[in-house]
């Protein structure tokens, strides 16, 4: 059985994520962006060291990009994400719909 629970939702297109959703490779089933990274973490903070909350994680120097942080841990709403997606990212994601 699998978990349909919404842990999170993607920093691109706004679309909910399941746990299963986060590995190192997973991408956005919407915008095909990917999941794991510090744009989608709980302790993404803009404008702090590192733009971290986390003093103990390595840095990480493409804050959109896959990673591999120990500390990772899904956030419910990304920092600087608002309810409504930017027009790119809705036509980034209607797009995805047709890629193959």
């Amino acid at each position: 059985m699998t978990d349909t629970t919404v842990v999170g939702h993607c920093w691109s297109c706004a679309r909910g994520l399941l746990s299963a959703d986060y590995g190192r490779e997973q991408s956005c089933r919407g915008c095909g962006k990917p999941t794991r990274v510090c744009r989608n973490c709980r302790h993404y903070a803009p404008g702090r060291p590192n733009d971290c909350v986390e003093p103990m994680a390595e840095p990480v120097l493409e804050k959109m990009k896959a990673n591999f942080c120990e500390y990772f841990e899904p956030t419910p709403e990304p920092v600087g994400s608002s309810s409504q997606a930017s027009p790119e990212a809705l036509r980034d994601c209607a797009e995805a719909l047709f890629r193959h």
